[in-house]
């Protein structure tokens, strides 16, 4: 009997005996509840003893299952010490205490042209005349850029921006590779308005092919893509149907460029560069695991000058992103106007015929994608892209028609190297010359970082 019931039974005995002169029945009440409580005191030292093996065994196995114990203070604090230091390392700030993250790709492309290459590493058109094939090996389309993300925001808006270089200055010689500014950015940015202050692609223009052959300009250059990277200054809105619907509003100012958009005799009497309005609207809807889609007009509006003449610059374009099915994406972009050389078009925008008045040249152009994601780590793009001038508005030794078609694989070694072969072929009219063909194959490892 549990000792505590054995002193409780101690106490009721003289009560019991007192009952038993009294009253018989009283008694036997006594003796059954005694019986319960001892019945109750049973099965309590039997969960008891069913708890303590739980909890003995609980014990056991968090103690096999946990790690050995703490290293002593000091060493824990050696180590903390030692990884601050390695994360100082590789961190890069600012003399304005803002991080910045270093980014980019080490690009190594290996080439090879036929005859009418015209001696480039990737001519974006073929040559009227004919020279040796040529072939060779370079990293001049490595790329480093920095982005940076300000501390503080201005009147509530986030404060951010990047800028890229490349090597692609210069003549191309291994010992004569100059550092060029590609694009740059200043972002102010609010909940549903933007404004950026950049070197980029023209507003109208922003997408381009994906390609590790032509990096040092965009790929498809003078072949419908239209693609200079100029200064700017630009804003954008948002607007938003629902959770899977929206609208975004971008217009600005752009730089144009000049000079080279006209015959050598004439670029001494061109300026610089002109503003121009440029604006694109942006309709999108969400479309399954492949991103989304997106159809955007654009619009170009500038004036040239030239020996005193204005010459208006006129352009209207559509591009698009258009998810096919899982694995499968049309992407690209339509244009028509005059003058299309100030922001990327072929460079024969304006002529001066012999009455002497400079006159634009009209034109169309286009480009498109299609890739074929056949894996996380292999993609396909089959792209092809041109630009057709009117014949009539263009001088003898004129580019008619510029064609450039292709397709690359690229397949991802590892998280951060991906390796590309690409080969295609560029067509080029001239006005009073033979078509040319020009073949362009390449071989690309990328280490990006």
């Amino acid at each position: 009997m549990h000792p505590k019931l054995r002193v409780f039974f101690l106490v009721l005995v003289p009560g019991i005996l007192a009952a038993q002169s009294r009253d018989p029945a009283d008694l036997e009440r006594i003796l059954q509840r005694l019986d319960v409580l001892e019945q109750q005191n049973r099965e309590l030292m039997s969960e008891i003893r069913a708890l303590r093996e739980q909890i003995a065994s609980a014990t056991a196995a968090s103690t096999a299952a946990s790690p050995p114990a703490a290293p002593p203070v000091a060493e824990r604090i050696d180590v903390a010490e030692q990884r601050i230091q390695d994360l100082a390392q590789t961190r890069i700030e600012s003399e304005h205490h803002s991080a910045i993250q270093l980014t980019g790709m080490v690009l190594f492309n290996s080439y090879m042209n036929g005859k009418y290459g015209g001696g480039a590493q990737d001519p974006t058109t073929a040559d009227a005349a004919a020279a040796a094939r040529s072939d060779g090996a370079t990293l001049r389309q490595t790329i480093v850029g920095l982005k940076f993300q300000a501390p503080e925001r201005f009147a509530g808006a986030e404060v951010s921006g990047d800028a890229y270089v490349d090597l692609f200055g210069g003549s191309g010689d291994s010992l004569d590779q100059l550092v060029r500014l590609r694009i740059a950015s200043l972002n102010f940015q609010w909940t549903n308005t933007t404004f950026t202050v950049a070197q980029d692609k023209p507003i109208l223009a922003p997408r381009e092919p994906d390609s590790l052959a032509q990096v040092g300009y965009s790929p498809l250059t003078g072949a419908g893509n239209l693609w200079l990277w100029r200064p700017q200054a630009r804003i954008e809105q948002r607007f938003l149907f629902g959770d899977s619907a929206g609208f975004r509003a971008q217009a600005g100012v752009l730089e144009t460029s000049e000079a080279g958009n006209v015959a050598a005799e004439y670029s001494s009497y061109a300026p610089a560069g002109r503003p121009a309005l440029e604006g694109r609207f942006v309709f999108w809807m969400k479309s399954g695991d492949n991103g989304n889609f997106e159809i955007a007009p654009g619009f170009h509006v500038s004036n040239s000058q030239l020996l005193g003449v204005s010459v208006p610059s006129r352009i209207a374009s559509v591009d698009w992103r258009i998810p096919l099915a899982r694995a499968f994406t049309l992407t690209g972009a339509v244009f028509l106007g005059e003058n299309l050389g100030v922001i990327g078009g072929l460079r024969q925008g304006i002529v001066v015929p012999y009455s002497g008045v400079p006159q634009p040249v009209h034109g169309a152009g286009g480009w498109a994608q299609l890739e074929y994601r056949a894996t996380r780590r292999l993609a396909f793009h089959l792209f092809g892209g041109e630009e057709d001038d009117r014949n009539r508005d263009l001088q003898t030794g004129l580019i008619s028609k510029n064609q450039s078609y292709g397709a690359n694989a690229m397949y991802q070694i590892v998280s951060n190297v991906v390796a590309s072969f690409e080969s295609a072929i560029v067509q080029t009219a001239y006005i009073g010359s033979p078509t040319r063909l020009n073949p362009h194959y390449d071989l690309a490892f990328a280490y990006l970082f």
